[in-house]
């Protein structure tokens, strides 16, 4: 049962200290639960691709996940889908209500003193760090469990292809005669997720 309260802590330090959104806490989220060994790197990494594809905020979906599977990955007295639902319910509220808490009373703060100096610079050295926290995420997740989980140099040079050509697609957009069209992320997740079943899954 101890895991729970770990869950719980560890989620507990991520609500409170995440800044910047799901993107910007990752670096975070992956010390809290790689480093005890809950879950593989692999898993987290399946974890974020599962998070970023399904509706709300990656931090909360993650949570949800990982409280799921930590119980019985550490303790097999725990399997199960009551003491998993246990855990991501813990692990859910415990990285939302400090985050609600907080929002909820800085809003008020902010609203009263948005013209304080103090206030502005807070802001103005709080921004360059959500960029970089959000850069450390996008490296670490440039790891062999994304790129090349079987240790394949091919599969490593289709994965950086569909990397690249994703990356474009979703940044630049594509001139059709007199119009100019802007993939949705969604068409784009799509595409990958067909190229992928294509490639690795015939």
């Amino acid at each position: 049962m101890n895991i729970y309260w770990q869950l719980i802590w560890a989620y507990l330090k991520i609500g409170i200290f995440g800044f910047g959104g799901g993107y910007a806490m990752l670096s975070l989220v992956e010390k809290a639960v790689v480093s005890p060994g809950w879950i593989s790197e692999t898993m987290f990494t399946d974890i974020v691709a599962i998070s970023q594809m399904t509706p709300g905020p990656i931090g909360i979906n993650s949570a949800t996940y990982i409280g799921f599977v930590a119980p019985g990955s550490v303790d097999p007295a725990l399997q199960g889908i009551a003491w998993g639902l246990l855990g991501s319910c813990l692990a859910t509220l415990a990285v939302v209500v400090p985050s609600f808490l907080l929002v909820l009373y800085s809003s008020h703060f902010i609203r009263r003193h948005s013209e304080s100096g103090a206030i502005k610079a807070i802001f103005a050295g709080l921004r360059p760090v959500v960029v970089g926290l959000i850069a450390s995420a996008a490296i670490m997740l440039m790891n062999a469990a994304n790129f090349n989980p079987n240790g394949l140099s091919w599969q490593l040079w289709v994965n950086i292809a569909i990397c690249a050509i994703s990356f474009c697609l979703a940044y630049f957009p594509i001139k059709l005669g007199k119009k100019t069209i802007k993939l949705h992320p969604i068409l784009i997740i799509i595409m990958a997720g067909i190229a992928g079943f294509l490639i690795y899954g015939l």
